[in-house]
């Protein structure tokens, strides 16, 4: 390390500021010997280690080329996602502007109504299933009902504090002023399978803590329904689901008021899309024992298929 030797860098004079760089420069601190020198030393050792070490050599490689292949295939895969998301969009850019051409624009004076408000007759308590679209099987039109859509079609009652559900039900029933509420169960219902599938231990997922908003309807399918198979009580409590639904929602003091005045009617409702066919059913308040023995009676059942 000659190079760094202080007699060197002593005997100068203080550099001026045009010239203040020169000392600094790595050629001249370290020098092109040592540079060189310390990269061919190096060189050498990877060399040696390698030629030593052919398997790692060897392993190195086929690593490298495992990762560029993964690398190549996430991108495909990447390209394709966004291609079919591309795609997916374009059938609703079209959606949209059939509905537009083919709805809206031929009934622009009933849109144009709406735009200033809505008055519709009944409010729809359906479940978030997919396959299970009020406006789909009904044939609701915009305008028609007001809908609220959640896990199981299910209504909390009054004293579980405030929900999305209850808060469309106070909207609806004292802003918009729908006459009726129809609450539609439905087969094959998930929420209501986890219901029934539930056990004792405590779980404290959302799924849980929401389905049990449904627990009177599943210790009424287990008393009468206990001898059946699974897949049948599921279906048993689907429906009795509805009813515990109708009966929560005489707990909201002034859905009650409105329901014994006859200004407010209750319907159940139940779509089997295996089969496609809906049962629909409407709460007989004044047939009802509600204050001594909870027993509620049912009028006007239909079937349709």
């Amino acid at each position: 390390m000659a190079i760094l030797a202080p007699a060197s860098v002593s005997k100068d004079p203080l550099p001026s500021s045009s010239s203040a760089l020169t000392p600094l420069r790595s050629s001249t601190i370290f020098g092109p010997k040592f540079k060189f020198r310390q990269i061919g030393q190096t060189q050498l050792s990877l060399s040696t280690s390698f030629k030593k070490s052919s398997g790692f050599k060897l392993k190195g490689w086929r690593h490298s080329e495992g990762i560029t292949q993964e690398f190549q295939v996430d991108k495909l895969e990447t390209a394709a996602e966004v291609e079919n998301e591309c795609d997916f969009f374009d059938k609703m850019k079209h959606r949209f502007l059939s509905f537009k051409k083919q709805k809206f624009m031929e009934n622009l004076e009933h849109y144009q109504n709406l735009a200033d408000g809505q008055a519709p007759k009944f409010m729809v308590i359906a479940c978030a299933d997919s396959r299970v679209c009020p406006s789909n099987i009904l044939g609701f039109q915009p305008g028609e009902a007001f809908i609220v859509r959640n896990v199981a079609n299910m209504v909390p009652p009054c004293e579980s504090g405030p929900s999305e559900t209850n808060a469309a039900l106070e909207f609806a029933v004292n802003s918009v002023k729908v006459e009726n509420i129809l609450v539609i169960g439905h087969s094959r219902c998930g929420g209501i399978h986890a219901l029934m599938s539930m056990q004792d231990e405590e779980d404290p997922s959302f799924i849980r803590s929401w389905v049990l908003v449904g627990k009177n309807a599943r210790l009424n399918t287990k008393a009468a329904s206990s001898s059946l198979s699974f897949d049948h009580q599921c279906s048993h409590c689907e429906k009795e689901s509805v009813n515990c639904s109708l009966l929560n929602l005489l707990t909201y003091p002034w859905i009650e008021e409105k329901v014994r005045a006859g200004a407010l009617s209750l319907h159940g409702g139940y779509y089997n899309f295996v089969d496609c066919t809906f049962e629909k059913w409407t709460l007989d308040y004044d047939g009802s024992n509600l204050k001594e023995s909870k027993e509620v009676a049912f009028r006007n059942r239909s079937f349709w298929s």
